[in-house]
C-alpha cells in the first residue's frame, strides 16, 4: 500500500457513490494507482470502506469479493460494477506489525490459513451463474514469457519453470493473486480476512509465494529469513517443498519482469534476488 496518497476530497465519482448509497465520509479519501478508497459509515452507522476501481483488474477483483461472500475475504455490503462497499477491518492486530515485533512465523501461518480458506470457496464460486470473471495463470505470466530472453538468466529459468508448472497443474482453485501482509486484515470477531483480490484461477501453491516476498523485499532478503518462512509455509500448507520452491522462483521472475516493465530497476533487482535464493530451497542437498 506504499503508493497510497491523498487526493482532492471533492473527487466527483466517489462523491456520487456516497450519495447513491447514503454513506458519510469517515476519514480521508485516498488514491492508489488502481483504486480510490474512502472510509465511510453507512446509514446505520456501520464502518465500511468504499472502493472505486480505476483498472479493470480491480473491478474483476470486486466481482470475486462478491462471489466469495465472506468466505476468507471481506464481506461485500453493496456492489455496482467498478464500485464496491465492503465491511471495514476494525480489529487491532496487524500482520506487518507482527513481523516487526518478532511474530514472523505466526504471520506466515495466518497468511497460509487465509489462502486455504479462500481456496475452499472454489466450488461455491464456480457454481454461480454467471461465474465471475477469472484470469488463468498462463495469461497472468504472459509478461514473463514475452520478456524473459531480454532480461537475465534468472528470468529465463523462471519462465521455463513456470511453463513446466503450468503444463502440469495441480489443485486448481480460485486464487487471490496478490496475497500479502497488507491484504489480510483483522476483522475482529470475523477473524483474518483478505481484501483486494486479483481474481485468478490456477494452482493453489501460487498464492503462497507472494507472502514469502513480503512485507518488503528488504525483509525477505534478511539472512536466513526466506528459508525460515519457506519452511513455515511448507509445513503449514502441506505443500511439497520442491513444488513450492519452483512456484516461488516463477513468481519472483514474474514480479521482477513487471518491475522492469514499470522502469523500477531497484525492485526488479530485489525480486530477482529473492528468486536466486529460491533456487536453493526445497532440496535436501541444498543444490
Amino acid at each position: 500500500m506504499s503508493d497510497i496518497g491523498p487526493v482532492d476530497p471533492g473527487h466527483a465519482a466517489d462523491a456520487a457513490w456516497l450519495r447513491r448509497w447514503r454513506l458519510r465520509a469517515d476519514g480521508d479519501l485516498l488514491v492508489t494507482a488502481s483504486s480510490t478508497l474512502q472510509p465511510v459509515r453507512t446509514a446505520r452507522g456501520e464502518p465500511a470502506m468504499l472502493k472505486v476501481a480505476r483498472l479493470e483488474e480491480e473491478a474483476r477483483g470486486n466481482g470475486l469479493l462478491v462471489a466469495l461472500a465472506g468466505r476468507g475475504a471481506a464481506r461485500v455490503l453493496r456492489w455496482d460494477g467498478h464500485a464496491v462497499l465492503i465491511e471495514r477491518a476494525t480489529g487491532g492486530r496487524d500482520l506487518v506489525r507482527m513481523v516487526q515485533e518478532g511474530e514472523d512465523d505466526e504471520a506466515t501461518r495466518i497468511l497460509v490459513a487465509t489462502a486455504e480458506r479462500l481456496h475452499r470457496a472454489t466450488p461455491a464460486v464456480l457454481a454461480l451463474e454467471p461465474v465471475p470473471e477469472l484470469v488463468d495463470l498462463r495469461t497472468w505470466f504472459r509478461e514473463l514469457f514475452a520478456r524473459a530472453d531480454d532480461l537475465t538468466p534468472l528470468h529465463r529459468r523462471g519462465a521455463d519453470v513456470a511453463a513446466r508448472l503450468l503444463d502440469d497443474p495441480r489443485d486448481e482453485v480460485v486464487l487471490h493473486g496478490d496475497l500479502h501482509h497488507g491484504n489480510v486484515l483483522d476483522f475482529g470477531t470475523h477473524g483474518w480476512l483478505a481484501i483486494d483480490p486479483k481474481g485468478l484461477i490456477g494452482e493453489s501453491t501460487f498464492d503462497l509465494c507472494n507472502p514469502l516476498c513480503n512485507p518488503s523485499h528488504e525483509r525477505a532478503l534478511l539472512p536466513g529469513r526466506l528459508a525460515r518462512q519457506f519452511a513455515v509455509a511448507a509445513e503449514a500448507s502441506g505443500v511439497e517443498a520442491g513444488r513450492l520452491a519452483d512456484w516461488l522462483l516463477a513468481w519472483c521472475a514474474l514480479s521482477s519482469a513487471w518491475f522492469a516493465a514499470d522502469d523500477d530497476p531497484q525492485h526488479a533487482a530485489s525480486a530477482a534476488a529473492i528468486g536466486e535464493l529460491a533456487l536453493g530451497l526445497g532440496r535436501d542437498d541444498g543444490a
